[in-house]
């Protein structure tokens, strides 16, 4: 078994386009690191295939492993991450919406983590015993509006109800990241860079760009709040 490395788990046509740009992002920062890409069947169900999710841990070839959402672009270093991982066992940020109790099967003030940027290193197999145990046996439905929309939508399946019920029956608390290692600009609209991750369909803004090689080009960096303007022509303001 290897040291660190990235996991992807695929399946379907839809997203191999963002996988593909997911892998050159990594590729762009850290060189050094091995890649593995899980394809599962394509004709699984696009939300059911999110239960799959966690099963990461037993597909992992790896000692230290970064989980990636195929809608990721990395836009730097991610060597605290790791770092973090390989302390406590997990590392990952709070979810946009970071009340798990939305699910049906689920109530109160559950903690909801965002599996999609998903540091973890093996000394946290109990944690991933449990959630690869609950993602299939709760009700991890959900009622939502989506954005822009006016109609209440329904969702069948969801990998994140699982994880969120299996830190709280075991006890195993991730180290929390901030919302720069997982950022997600249709719900987060302000953020203090430099940005390690977006986590979107859409293109990373130039200004995001420009914030990030200002940061690391400038010694001494005065930390500003950037925020986007979205629409046709996404925006960014930097103050």
């Amino acid at each position: 078994m290897s040291g660190r490395g990235i996991l992807y788990i695929v399946w379907g046509e839809a997203l191999k386009g963002l996988l593909q740009r997911s892998i050159q992002s990594v590729k762009a920062h850290h060189s050094e690191l091995p890649i593995q890409v899980v394809t599962l069947p394509a004709d699984l169900d696009p939300y059911k295939g999110l239960l799959e999710k966690s099963r990461m841990f037993d597909l992992s070839p790896f000692e230290t492993t970064l989980f990636l959402d195929s809608d990721t672009v990395v836009l730097g270093r991610l060597d605290f991450g790791f770092a973090q991982a390989e302390r406590y066992g997990v590392a990952c940020a709070i979810c946009e919406c970071p009340w798990a109790g939305r699910y049906q099967g689920l109530s109160g003030d559950l903690i909801e983590y965002n599996t999609g940027v998903l540091f973890f290193a093996r000394k946290a197999k109990p944690l991933f015993d449990r959630w690869r145990e609950l993602a299939p046996a709760i009700d991890s439905s959900f009622y939502h509006v989506p954005p822009g929309r006016k109609v209440v939508g329904r969702m069948d399946f969801n990998d994140q109800a699982g994880f969120a019920k299996a830190v709280d029956d075991t006890g195993f608390l991730p180290a929390a990241l901030p919302p720069n290692w997982n950022f997600r600009p249709r719900w987060q609209k302000s953020f203090f860079g430099p940005l390690k991750i977006w986590h979107d369909y859409d293109d990373v803004p130039q200004g995001v760009l420009d914030a990030n090689a200002y940061y690391a080009g400038t010694p001494n960096a005065v930390m500003q709040c950037v925020t986007l303007y979205t629409g046709e022509n996404q925006s960014v303001q930097q103050s």
